[in-house]
């Protein structure tokens, strides 16, 4: 692939979209990436987060009407994308068009389909794509990889995990026309963690919606859960949800132990991991740490290095097409086999990254999702 590299041996990337992910935890993630990356654009919709972010971070803000123009520019070298989970496709497109690189918050789309039509323009623009799998580089979590596929505490049998939060009504994730969903939001962390802990693919699932009677869940399901069946009849179960109260845990349960995850998926605060072997409990806590950073960080170097991400579009696309079969499964009320995937990489203590946990800013115009 004959990648385009800057000049200067340093990524400068525009962050596509600034609501609450974006200003908490994305723009002020560059600050731990200066190693090879720099924040160099800003792109909102909003003209006083435009006005107030712009002078905050010392870049320029555009709006969507001049993304195309910026793109073209040569100011950036890649994009990190951080909107609605409908309009990804929309961005990604734009700048694989101008021989930008990508780097695309999870879900890498809405659909199956729209991933797969912005692997193949990255390819053919032969810019990289890497889908924002920000565990792939977390201590904790690749610990827990590095446990489940040691032999000490035998074979691994059964994956579980649960992911809820209550979410406000009104919230972009409560709507259907923007990709809203909890298997697309929380649900999608269960099945990635499924896949690389297991380091296999599913071949079956089977699926239920579930929703009270408020009304903030029409047109999306309150809560969905799983059964994901795996090779060497390895099952994985988990519950998504936005209207449960908090809960981020994945469990490992082998043939003579098991490990836990807590919190497992959320990116802020610290995590506990307990290793259960012969009717003993360890824990070892991992303080909070800046999870961004690292995936920003790994992205540059690869694009620096012409070595492919791990977390590629690919991969962002095999969760997609698991999700469309639960939701197939949980409308039909029947079992939905899925397709064989041929080998890829998984991630590993190898691509973890360790950096101090950022400040998170004061927001404009924007609240997190739980009001918390």
């Amino acid at each position: 692939m004959g990648m385009l590299k800057p000049p200067a041996g340093k990524m400068r990337y525009a962050v596509v979209g600034a609501g609450w992910f974006g200003q908490s935890a994305v723009l002020p993630a560059f600050a731990n990436a200066t190693e090879n990356s720099e924040l160099a654009a800003i792109v909102s919709g909003d003209e006083g987060k435009r006005d107030e972010l712009s002078a905050r971070y010392k870049v320029p803000a555009v709006p969507y009407e001049e993304y195309d123009k910026l793109l073209a520019s040569g100011t950036i070298d890649a994009v990190y994308v951080v909107t609605p989970n409908s309009e990804h496709r929309e961005h990604v497109l734009a700048a694989a068009g101008h021989g930008v690189h990508v780097l695309c918050e999870k879900p890498l789309a809405d659909t199956a389909s729209a991933a797969e039509e912005m692997i193949l323009a990255c390819d053919r623009n032969e810019v990289f794509l890497m889908t924002a799998y920000r565990l792939h580089f977390e201590k904790a979590n690749m610990t827990a990889v590095e446990l489940a596929t040691g032999g000490k505490i035998g074979e691994p049998r059964l994956v579980t995990a649960a992911f809820t939060q209550v979410v406000e009504e009104g919230n972009n994730r409560l709507k259907p026309e923007l990709g809203g969903h909890p298997l697309l939001d929380v649900g999608i962390y269960c099945v990635n963690a499924a896949r690389y802990l297991f380091r296999g693919e599913p071949v079956e699932v089977t699926a239920f919606n579930a929703a009270g009677p408020d009304p903030k869940f029409r047109g999306l399901p309150e809560m969905v859960a799983a059964v994901l069946r795996f090779p060497g009849e390895r099952l994985a179960t988990f519950v998504c949800g936005f209207g449960e109260a908090k809960a981020s845990v994945c469990r490992v349960i082998r043939t003579k132990g098991d490990i836990r995850l807590e919190p497992a998926f959320t990116h802020a605060g610290k995590r506990t991991l307990f290793l259960t072997f012969d009717g003993e409990t360890t824990d070892t806590d991992y303080p909070e740490c800046d999870q961004i950073g690292p995936e920003i960080v790994y992205f540059s170097n690869c694009v620096l290095t012409g070595e492919p991400p791990e977390p590629d579009g690919r991969e962002g696309l095999i969760d997609l097409r698991i999700l469309d079969a639960i939701q197939t499964s949980a409308a039909k009320g029947v079992a939905v086999p899925l397709q064989p995937v041929r080998d890829k990489s998984r991630p590993g203590m190898d691509q973890q990254i360790d950096h101090p946990k950022v400040k998170e800013p004061e927001l404009v115009h924007a609240a997190p999702p739980t009001g918390d």
